[in-house]
């Protein structure tokens, strides 16, 4: 599995609600390989948030396997997974998830206090990858200082700051508007061009044309997957908006 990232063979998750069990994955077997760039579709209920729980180590299934770098974490302990998703796990979630008096430099430094790194380690690195996102001028701005795009921009610093093998998104751009969406979605497209494995949960369809393959669940399993055939660019539709914006002054 040298070629592939995420490896899951029938992978299922039950749970139990009094004596009802609720199965909300339904043996899904799927493969995602390095750099790719994949949205996951389905509605309410359909288990695509259960399958991403699964794939970011939040939660362990009932049934199946699931490898992710060659590595079958499925069997792992809960210690060995909260490992895994320091090292290996960036997440970036809707509602931003960032610590509301702390600055944006020591939000983005946060999981480096996990790995032992030192206070000279953890502030170069995040002090590189809020630049990388565009905010060098804002990191010592707390989030009640910033914008709802710009406390994206800082949780997306934070889960790039461990330099992981794969990102997660939970909606991502479901609490921004529109403008500010595609400007989260271009960060997101460069990051994969620069190599990096995205996975973004969304329930809109002009969100997952940015991604490269879509993934479709419904009542627990995969009902398709398709590459993306009409893929939008971020960047040329911002230039588009910028442009129009200009001429219309």
């Amino acid at each position: 599995m040298a070629d592939v990232l995420i490896q899951t063979e029938e992978l299922s998750r039950a749970y139990q609600l009094g004596d009802n069990e609720v199965r909300a994955l339904r043996g899904v077997s799927l493969a995602i390989a390095p750099g790719e760039f994949v949205a996951v579709m389905g509605p309410s209920g359909s288990g695509k948030s259960t399958f991403m729980n699964l794939v970011g180590c939040l939660d362990r299934p009932t049934g199946g396997a699931y490898w992710l770098d060659n590595e079958n974490v499925a069997e792992l302990d809960t210690d060995a997974l909260a490992a895994i998703r320091n090292s290996k796990i960036g997440f970036v979630f809707q509602t931003f998830n960032l610590l509301a008096r702390t600055s944006a430099l020591q939000n983005v430094e946060m999981p480096l206090l996990y790995s032992g790194a030192s206070a000279a380690a953890r502030r170069d690195a995040a002090t590189a990858r809020l630049t990388d996102v565009g905010l060098a001028e804002r990191m010592d701005h707390t989030p009640s200082q910033l914008s709802g795009g710009q406390q994206q921009r800082v949780a997306i610093a934070r889960a790039l700051v461990n330099d992981p093998v794969l990102l997660l998104a939970d909606e991502p751009t479901g609490a921004l508007d529109s403008l500010t969406g595609v400007e989260i979605m271009a960060i997101f497209q460069d990051l994969n061009a620069a190599g990096i494995t995205i996975v973004i949960v969304t329930h809109e369809p002009d969100i997952a044309r940015y991604a490269k393959r879509v993934v479709t669940f419904r009542d627990g399993v995969v009902t398709d997957d398709e590459p993306v055939t009409d893929r939008l660019s971020a960047r040329d539709i911002l230039e588009t908006w910028n442009d129009t914006a200009e001429a219309a002054q």
